[in-house]
């Protein structure tokens, strides 16, 4: 059976976690998804794993639409969650376009950037219904905004800031969360105090799903990898074993370990 945001909604509710990786292709959709990985997303990750840009400013809402696509007829009943590009977001109106193009893409769910400014283009969205991942703490597309790839909500200040934000896009409509690079504590109280699940990257174990970029867990990704990053592929010896591998560690909860966390 597909996973569809209801069963997600209710393994929060039991208490068990569920597991998401990027997918950009029908061939690793595929093997993703036949792994038992609960959820892809079509990252704009893609502008560095595949493109080879040094950050996901680049990539159109053409280019998303097009790996949307591929992704799904390669899938085999995970959830697809496809990501708004950059300034996809900035107004209304542009979220409406932005999302109906990757939902007719073959979305089942769109992932947007940002903080409590969201509220209004997720209450919009959801009643024209369209599933929104709100994406919150480092968020790549503003990067050159934030300086660099920082955690956040390290001071009290910001990290109420956040748990104020999530309420707020909880109560806007947003069906799903995803924290990155947010303190373990932070992360965590996020997660108890929301009835949305919430997916962590560089977050708790505590929150209800993890997600990591395809290329990282396979340890081809060039360049150093990032505090939350685990190898699977190092264990496990071939991909699909590796796929199959990440979906049991979050599945039993040994992953992400201390080590992954902030």
């Amino acid at each position: 059976m597909s996973v569809t945001i209801r069963t997600l909604q209710k393994r929060k509710q039991d208490g068990e976690k569920f597991s998401v990786l990027t997918a950009y292709d029908a061939c690793f959709a595929q093997l993703v998804s036949e792994a038992g990985v609960d959820a892809i997303l079509v990252g704009d990750s893609l502008g560095n794993v595949i493109q080879g840009q040094t950050s996901t400013v680049p990539v159109t809402l053409e280019q998303m639409a097009y790996h949307t696509e591929c992704v799904a007829r390669g899938n085999r009943g995970s959830l697809m969650i496809a990501d708004v590009p950059f300034m996809g977001a900035a107004t209304v109106e542009r979220a409406l376009e932005a999302s109906t193009a990757l939902m007719q893409a073959g979305a089942n769910m769109v992932k947007l950037e940002g903080s409590a400014w969201l509220a209004d283009s997720i209450d919009i969205l959801n009643r024209n219904g369209i599933p929104v991942c709100a994406h919150m703490g480092l968020t790549p597309q503003a990067v050159n905004a934030l300086g660099g790839y920082r955690v956040q909500g390290k001071d009290d200040a910001s990290a109420l800031e956040m748990l104020e934000a999530a309420r707020t896009l909880e109560q806007a409509g947003a069906a799903m969360l995803l924290l990155e690079c947010v303190p373990r504590e932070l992360s965590a109280r996020i997660t108890a105090e929301v009835a949305i699940p919430v997916i962590g990257i560089g977050a708790a174990p505590e929150c209800d799903g993890q997600v990591l970029v395809m290329h990282d867990m396979l340890g081809i990704s060039p360049g150093k990898p990032a505090r939350f990053v685990k190898n699977f592929m190092a264990e496990a010896g071939d991909i699909r074993g590796a796929f199959a591998a990440y979906d049991k560690a979050v599945k039993d909860v040994s992953f992400p370990a201390d080590e992954h966390c902030f």
